[in-house]
């Protein structure tokens, strides 16, 4: 079938990007799903750092590669076995990640399952489903860790720019289109993975659904899976982006005192007004002296990460969720981490299994507790792509969304 999407030429081209039009917008050839796989089309794609940071060059991928990975679309075509359990449908089990019911304590409980997909409900023609980033295999040795640690059949499908079974299933001209993250959302329909979408019921609206699966699974993750907060952990987020924003959202839905910490005034702007009650530049934050037992770098920069490590107090966490550019350094005190008995863990993708952990942000939305509405910050064409990943790379947005006609 013949499809309109966003496709990345070249990587590392010049900003501003409304000038150097690295993303031209065309028409391309779209196969049928093949075995587990689903044709959806997309409803609404938001734009995200992990599509800036192809289009600027600090994460390389093959090109050309239609481009988007943050979306949420109904499921209009189904290939052979793509109706039932997803293919990383494996063996996890959940001894209390909370519905939310249960999140009001401050923690969203512990995650100590063996298997990385948890146990997705069958998906029909119909169906609003999220799309995620890293398809789970549900097999391989990271799959094992509970969402510890990358699928890794998923990450070299990434790397490679195809689908999870090594598909291709885009083309332009005759010649073969690579897929960004599994996904390629920027377009009016993709096909995926059965592994690489999490069905949703229908009363969530396409554009909370959207942002579920990558700034909500990445930010609300990095707390609930990798910090573990306990009842009464201040928690604090330096950068206040998409990702820091989701993090705040969550903090506070569970019910914690949050610190927000960036050096742009909008931004602190930004969480003030979705009930952060404490913020600083980090200028004043080393100044004021204020420390956490939660630190989540969400900025994507060595700086910020430099901020977050002195911040955390004793005994405390820093987690980091941000990906800065593979030639970032950073400079920290080893001694500090044993005088003082701390703790830095890194959180992909929030630690986070997408079959478990998406039905619980939903009913946390659903309860009226987690506003993810206040993500967007902006709604833009896809013919103004380039423009929007300025403003990304500007620190203007937080969430821009694409919302394509019926």
């Amino acid at each position: 079938m013949k499809i309109r999407g966003a496709v990345l030429e070249r990587v590392g081209a010049p900003s501003p990007f409304a000038s150097s039009r690295p993303i031209t917008i065309g028409e391309l050839t779209l196969d049928p799903p093949g075995p587990n796989e689903l044709l959806v089309r997309i409803e609404v794609a938001g734009v995200c750092h992990s599509d800036l940071s192809v289009v600027d060059g600090n994460r390389v991928r093959p090109t050309p590669m239609l481009l988007g990975h943050e979306a949420a679309g109904i499921v209009e075509a189904m290939g052979p076995q793509a109706g039932g359990d997803a293919a990383a449908g494996g063996a996890a089990e959940s001894n209390g990640v909370a519905g939310a019911g249960d999140a009001g304590n401050g923690r969203v409980g512990d995650s100590n399952g063996a298997g990385g997909a948890g146990h997705p409900e069958p998906i029909t023609i119909g169906d609003r489903v999220v799309m995620t980033f890293l398809p789970r295999c549900g097999h391989c040795a990271g799959c094992a860790t509970g969402g510890r640690l990358p699928c890794e059949v998923g990450t070299a499908a990434n790397n490679a720019g195809t689908l999870l079974g090594g598909e291709t299933r885009l083309h332009r001209g005759g010649a073969p289109v690579s897929h960004h993250l599994g996904v390629s959302a920027f377009a009016t329909y993709a096909v995926v993975n059965r592994a690489s979408v999490v069905r949703v019921e229908p009363d969530v609206p396409a554009e909370v659904a959207a942002l579920l699966g990558c700034a909500v699974l990445t930010g609300g993750g990095a707390v609930v899976n990798s910090a573990r907060p306990e009842p009464g952990d201040t928690i604090m987020v330096v950068g206040l982006g998409g990702v820091g924003m989701a993090a705040v959202l969550v903090a506070l839905s569970l019910g914690h005192h949050v610190i927000g910490v960036d050096g742009v005034a909008q931004k602190l702007e930004n969480a003030r007004s979705c009930g952060v009650t404490e913020t600083y530049t980090p200028e004043e934050l080393v100044a004021s002296g204020v420390r956490a037992p939660i630190v989540i770098e969400a900025a994507g920069n060595a700086r910020a990460f430099e901020t977050a490590v002195r911040a955390t107090a004793p005994g405390g966490r820093t987690v980091t969720v941000g990906l800065p550019a593979p030639d970032a350094r950073a400079s920290i005190s080893p001694l500090i981490l044993t005088a003082e008995a701390r703790t830095i863990i890194g959180s992909y993708l929030g630690s986070a299994v997408p079959s478990r952990d998406i039905p619980r942000f939903a009913d946390l939305w659903r309860q009226g507790r987690l506003p993810v509405e206040k993500l967007i910050s902006a709604r833009v064409q896809l013919d103004d792509l380039n423009e929007a990943m300025d403003a990304l790379a500007e620190g203007r947005a937080l969430r821009q969304l694409i919302v394509f006609p019926v």
